[in-house]
C-alpha cells in the first residue's frame, strides 16, 4: 500500500507538471463536445449547398427549382449553365451536388414522353452527400408523380391520385422518433474522441518514461512491481477521463435530453469501461512497441479508423471480412453497441452482457505482456 501511494503521488505530480496532460484530458474533450453539439444543434445539417443546372428554362423547370430551394435540406447557392461546370464545382468542394434538367423537359413531359431528371451527389462526404441525395430524390419523385397525375387527368381518369399512390404509409422510427442525427452521431463520435485521447495520453505518459530513461526510477518508486507502477501512473488518468466522460454524458442526457430509455448506471459504467479498455489497448501496443513515436502513430491510426470501422456510419456486416473482424477489436465498438441497446432501445441489461464482458476482457489483456514491459523499463533504450 505504501508503494502504491508513492506511485500515485508520482503519477499525480507528473500530470500536474506538464500542461499537455491538462490539454488532452480537459480542453480537447470538452472543446470537441462543444463543437459537435453546436454543429448538430438542429438535429442534422440543414441547407446543404447545391447547384441547379437548368438547360430547359421553362415554367415547369423554374417551378422545380423553387421547390428544391424551398426544402429544408438543401440550398441552391448557384445556378450553372452546363453539366461540366457543375462537376467542376463539386470537385472543388464548393457544392455537394447538383440537379440537372435537360433540354425540352417541359415539352416532353406534357406530351406524354418520358424525360429524364438527373441529380448528382458527392458521397465522399457522407452526411452532406446523403442529405442532398434525399432532397433531390424527394423533388424528383414528387415531380414525376405530378406529371403522371396531370397526364392521367388529361385523358379522363377521375381518380388519378389514388392510382399513383394506392397505399398509405405510417412511419414510426424506433429509438429516435425525431430522426435527430445528433442523438446518433454526437454520442458515437464523442466516444471515439475520448478513446483516441485516452490511448494517446496513456502511450505518451508511459513511453515518455522510457524515452527519458526515468523508467527504472519509476519502477523503484513502485517497489519493483510493474502492476503497481502502472496503477500509480494510470489510475489518476482513469479517474479524470471517466469524470470528464460522465460529465459529457450528463450534458447530452440531462441538458440536451437525449433519450435514455435504459439504465443510467449502465451508461456510466460503460464510460468507465471505455476509458479502462482504451488504456489497456494502448498498453498492449506499448508492450510490443515500446517506442514513443511508433506507439503514438499506431494508436492514433487506430483511433482515427474507429470513426469509420467501428460501425458508426457504415454497418459492420456489410464490410469486407478482414475489416469487419478488426472492428470487434476496438473498445469503442462495444461502447457504441451498449449505447444503442441501453440508451436508445432501452432493452434489459441482460442482452448487453456480452459487450460488457468483451470490454472487461480487454482490460485484462495487458497482463500477458507485463513482464516484457518491465524488461524494457529496467533497461530503457530509446530509438529515435
Amino acid at each position: 500500500m505504501n508503494t502504491l501511494i508513492k506511485s500515485l503521488r508520482r503519477g499525480v505530480s507528473t500530470l500536474a507538471s506538464r500542461r499537455i496532460y491538462i490539454f488532452m484530458m480537459f480542453v480537447v474533450p470538452l472543446g470537441c463536445t462543444f463543437f459537435f453539439l453546436s454543429l448538430m444543434n438542429e438535429g442534422l445539417p440543414l441547407k446543404i449547398p447545391v447547384a441547379m443546372v437548368d438547360t430547359d428554362h421553362s415554367s415547369l423547370s423554374r417551378k422545380i427549382g423553387r421547390s428544391l430551394d424551398a426544402g429544408e435540406l438543401i440550398d441552391i447557392t448557384m445556378e450553372l449553365e452546363s453539366y461540366h461546370d457543375a462537376v467542376a464545382k463539386v470537385r472543388s468542394g464548393e457544392i455537394f451536388g447538383f440537379f440537372y434538367i435537360p433540354d425540352d423537359f417541359q415539352e416532353e413531359a406534357l406530351s406524354g414522353r418520358t424525360p429524364t431528371l438527373s441529380f448528382y451527389s458527392n458521397m465522399t462526404v457522407f452526411v452532406p452527400g446523403t442529405l442532398s441525395y434525399k432532397g433531390f430524390k424527394t423533388i424528383a419523385v414528387t415531380t414525376s408523380g405530378g406529371i403522371v397525375k396531370t397526364t392521367l387527368s388529361s385523358v379522363g381518369v377521375s381518380d388519378a391520385e389514388s392510382m399513383i399512390m394506392p397505399l398509405g404509409f405510417d412511419y414510426h422510427p424506433i429509438g429516435n422518433p425525431w430522426t435527430n442525427y445528433s442523438i446518433y452521431l454526437s454520442q458515437s463520435f464523442l466516444a471515439a474522441v475520448m478513446a483516441l485521447l485516452v490511448m494517446m495520453t496513456t502511450v505518451f505518459s508511459v513511453c515518455q518514461e522510457i524515452k527519458q530513461a526515468t523508467s527504472p526510477e519509476w519502477l523503484r518508486t513502485a517497489g519493483g512491481s510493474m502492476a503497481v507502477a502502472l496503477a500509480g501512473k494510470l489510475l489518476p488518468q482513469t479517474v479524470i477521463f471517466s469524470a470528464v466522460g460522465v460529465a459529457i454524458q450528463s450534458v447530452m442526457f440531462s441538458y440536451l435530453h437525449f433519450p435514455l430509455n435504459g439504465s443510467t448506471a449502465a451508461m456510466v459504467f460503460s464510460m468507465v469501461l471505455l476509458v479502462l479498455s482504451s488504456q489497456a489497448f494502448a498498453l498492449v501496443v506499448i508492450e510490443w512497441l515500446p517506442n514513443l513515436r511508433i506507439a503514438l502513430s499506431v494508436v492514433s491510426l487506430v483511433g482515427i479508423l474507429s470513426f469509420s470501422v467501428a460501425g458508426f456510419s457504415f454497418p459492420v456486416d456489410k464490410m469486407y471480412g478482414g475489416v469487419a473482424v478488426f472492428s470487434y477489436l476496438l473498445p469503442v465498438r462495444y461502447y457504441f453497441l451498449i449505447y444503442i441497446d441501453q440508451a436508445l432501445n432501452g432493452i434489459p441489461l441482460y442482452y448487453s452482457r456480452l459487450y460488457f464482458v468483451a470490454m472487461l476482457v480487454m482490460v485484462l489483456l495487458p497482463l500477458a505482456g507485463m513482464r516484457r514491459l518491465r524488461r524494457h523499463c529496467l533497461t530503457p533504450v530509446y530509438v529515435p
